[in-house]
């Protein structure tokens, strides 16, 4: 079955369809990542998102359900180079996700780059091109999308009811790799909504602000509670958590030309002048500045990468600590700050 994918400036590239029949929309956008494609697919932060591959082959080294970072996959569609199998076109198949194959996803790159990710629809089967097209600019754009309420969970669970350090996380679209590295630190680990009020935060030995899909900007109740929070428990933001953190700080973010996804993106540490090779998903970020608080910077744009408020036990990371996929220099800023907590 022919395939395309269709962008909202009018532009088409062409497929196969390996997986689900139908149609799918999102935002287009494009990850580095050479390996960790069911990781990528089940990262709630890709959520209304179709996903280009930059690495040419794909699924490669099969499935596994342990490397799904969440119960269902939350990117819409997905775009290869070339996809192998069967297992890995099998698996989007099953679970309702469109993907091409034969796709020159160069040249689709090259376009995001230049263009800046936009709206879009890709496509497995026949459909008028001009309709399509019509129905992708009807779309909205992710700029004021809040989608946290999407995949949050309804309501408070365990994940980990073992533990000397009582750690509550805070589900934005948390990723599992962060919620196992919390425990296997030593964390009892109670995760809850994204609509948990600070009361019942401030309770814990620490709180951990996880990542999610979306526009921090529009997320006002969230940034509030985090404000009501800081200075009464320990905080740790990652990606979206990062960025709701600089919002309540007095921080500005903004949405990036094409965003920062990948395992290759270099953050200086203020502190130590060390170069981070890290993990990032995230299409919005925290505006440049070397303003109060500030520790980390991506080497690629500026913008702000880490933040520490020692005076409100506040500290966070843009990147993604725990990987999955990706390199491991920021591997330890979980089990560091669990053991803060321990001693604190």
């Amino acid at each position: 079955m022919t395939g395309f994918l269709a962008l909202e400036d009018g532009t088409v590239f062409p497929g196969e369809s390996v997986a689900a029949p139908g149609y799918a929309f999102g935002e287009a956008v494009f990850t580095t990542s050479m390996t960790g494609y069911q990781e990528t697919v089940t990262d709630p932060s890709y959520a209304k998102q179709i996903v280009t591959f930059t690495a040419p082959m794909v699924g490669n080294y099969g499935v596994a359900d342990e490397r799904s970072q969440s119960g269902r996959p939350h990117a819409t569609g997905v775009l290869m180079r070339e996809a192998r199998g069967p297992h890995w076109t099998d698996w989007l198949h099953e679970r309702g996700i469109v993907a091409l194959s034969g796709v020159d996803t160069r040249s689709v790159v090259l376009h995001l780059r230049d263009r800046g990710a936009m709206r879009a629809a890709v496509v497995a089967g026949d459909s008028a091109v001009e309709e399509v097209l019509a129905a992708v600019r009807a779309q909205p754009s992710m700029e004021g999308a809040a989608l946290v309420a999407d995949v949050s969970p309804p309501e408070r669970y365990v994940f980990c009811a073992d533990g000397d350090v009582r750690v509550a996380v805070v589900d934005y679209g948390v990723k599992r790799a962060i919620l196992r590295l919390l425990a296997a630190a030593g964390a009892q680990v109670d995760v809850f909504p994204h609509t948990v009020d600070a009361d019942t935060l401030a309770g814990y030995d620490g709180v951990l602000l996880g990542n999610g899909p979306g526009d921090p900007a529009p997320l006002v109740e969230e940034t509030k509670t985090v404000q009501e929070l800081l200075g009464r428990t320990p905080v740790l933001g990652v990606c979206l958590g990062h960025q709701l953190l600089a919002l309540a700080t007095g921080h500005e973010t903004f949405k990036l030309p094409f965003g920062h996804r990948g395992a290759n993106h270099p953050v200086l540490d203020h502190a130590t002048g060390r170069v981070l090779v890290t993990s990032q998903n995230h299409g919005f970020a925290v505006a440049p500045g070397g303003g109060e608080g500030v520790t980390h910077s991506s080497l690629y744009d500026g913008t702000v990468e880490g933040l520490h408020y020692p005076e409100l036990r506040a500290r966070s990371a843009q990147f993604h600590p725990e990987a999955s996929p990706g390199p491991h220099d920021g591997a330890s800023i979980l089990a560091s700050w669990v053991e803060e907590l321990r001693i604190a």
